[in-house]
């Protein structure tokens, strides 16, 4: 029979994980889960226990703040917390800018002119997740958008959106959030909203 003395790291780790994940501490990036149904989501899996959202009868002007470190937006009402979402915004070398910003646009069936996947006549991807600026299109394809429904351009070509959420930074520098969040975000948004991204 093992001491408790022996397995007391095993205990320890197990606990700091629970206490991290538990109370949404720690580092958001390294805890993956699942946040909408557009992207190549795997089965099953984590939840989302972060996001939620309490600003339909709250009154005031809206305002977003995004922080890139915390992969959460919060949204406000006359400056009052009323929703928090988990986030997926730019990896590393297409970062999402940092600043203070206004919604530009909104376009609740929004699809991506730059990165998607080449298809076939019939439909089927030939080629996912391209770039057009950088990838080739071959003989007899042609370009399909990725969806990005609920889109709030915020500044040239970056906007939050519906997406797939891994648990870390990887979209082209978009800011994505579970469908549920970003149609609440959507419909209590108009253009001019301020939205500003941290570190």
């Amino acid at each position: 029979m093992r001491s408790f003395f022996s397995i007391l790291p095993t205990v320890l780790s197990f606990a700091l994980v629970l206490l991290m994940t538990g109370c949404g501490g720690g580092n958001s990036a390294n805890t993956p889960y699942l946040g909408g149904v557009y992207g190549e989501a795997p089965p099953g899996g984590p939840r989302d226990t972060v996001s939620y959202w309490d600003g339909d009868n709250a009154n005031g002007s809206p305002s977003v703040k995004i922080s890139l470190g915390e992969q959460r937006a919060y949204f406000y009402k006359g400056g009052v917390l009323v929703g928090v979402s988990q986030l997926s915004t730019g990896r590393e070398g297409l970062n999402t800018p940092t600043g203070t910003y206004k919604i530009i646009q909104k376009d609740k069936d929004h699809v991506s002119s730059l990165f998607g996947d080449y298809v076939d006549s019939a439909g089927n991807v030939v080629v996912p997740n391209v770039d057009i600026k950088k990838d080739p299109k071959p003989p007899g394809a042609h370009f399909k958008g990725t969806p990005m429904p609920y889109f709030m351009r915020i500044v040239s070509g970056t906007g939050m959106h519906a997406g797939y959420l891994p648990g870390y930074p990887a979209s082209h520098g978009c800011i994505r959030m579970p469908e549920f969040m970003a149609e609440d975000f959507f419909r209590s948004v108009s253009v001019g909203t301020p939205v500003t991204i941290t570190n």
